[in-house]
């Protein structure tokens, strides 16, 4: 089958310009977190219908995080900042730099860890419908040429791109951010300022993530190629190269580093 976007694997972890990402299927994710106290307390006044995707969502990033610096998921703490977003915590300190980003639909949850801000989303091809009713709302004409013919994954990656741009500039994504992020293209994705942005296939629904440009969240910018995050030495890195390029608009260096590999970082910790 013909499709826009490459395929992510579910269950591993993969490495792309220095951030990492894991993701998938909901149905798959029947072990519980270890959740600290000041986490059980955010899951207990979210509303029912809430928190098993809430769980899901907190499954894969503390598994991401303790992957990352190397500790186990139960020393990971994501709480919510005052805006909202998720943040970081090991040993119960907050991690200098640490961007999370988390994404869940009803059929898939993922979450994106980075030095700088990041931002994933997922929308499933079932929603291009919705997607459909309200692009004049939120797509430019320009845009609206881009997703002209109404493929349902290429209406869900537009949409996904989106939102995902929104989540790392830490605005909301509801009212008229969405609107203000310009896309560009959709092979390989492009978004306006100066963000770098990959999109995949996740099984029925389109992954985006989005490393937000100069000036956005903390306002620090990582040079491309940097290793953002080390993980544990004793997992295997066979690297497989992204189709998209991990290069900023101003960045002036050729050829490929090893901030261009999605790597294959490979993970079985989603079974235990």
């Amino acid at each position: 089958m013909d499709t826009v976007f490459p395929s992510l694997a579910p269950g591993r972890i993969h490495r792309w310009c220095g951030a990492t990402v894991l993701t998938a299927p909901r149905p798959g994710l029947l072990a519980a977190p270890p959740l600290s106290p000041a986490e059980a307390d955010v899951l207990g006044a979210l509303p029912a219908r809430r928190r098993e995707e809430w769980t899901a969502g907190r499954l894969l990033a503390k598994r991401l995080a303790g992957q990352a610096y190397g500790v186990p998921p139960a020393a990971v703490e994501v709480l919510p900042r005052e805006d909202g977003s998720p943040r970081v915590l090991v040993g119960g300190a907050p991690v200098p730099d640490a961007h999370l980003s988390i994404s869940h639909t009803a059929g898939h949850a993922a979450a994106a860890l980075a030095r700088r801000p990041v931002g994933v989303d997922l929308c499933e091809t079932g929603s291009a419908d919705a997607v459909r009713r309200v692009a004049e709302h939120v797509l430019s004409p320009g845009e609206l040429a881009l997703v002209a013919g109404g493929r349902p994954e290429v209406l869900a990656g537009a949409w996904a791109l989106k939102e995902a741009a929104v989540k790392a500039d830490r605005r909301s994504v509801f009212g008229a951010a969405p609107r203000g992020v310009p896309l560009l293209g959709l092979r390989p994705p492009r978004l306006g300022g100066g963000r770098r942005a990959a999109a995949w296939r996740a099984g029925s629904a389109v992954l985006a993530l989005v490393l937000a440009g100069p000036g956005a969240g903390a306002g620090r910018a990582a040079a491309c190629g940097g290793t953002a995050l080390v993980l544990p030495a004793a997992l295997d890195h066979a690297g497989v190269w992204s189709p998209w390029p991990c290069r900023f608009p101003w960045d002036s260096g050729r050829g490929t580093s090893e901030g261009e590999m999605s790597g294959d970082g490979a993970t079985s910790h989603l079974s235990g």
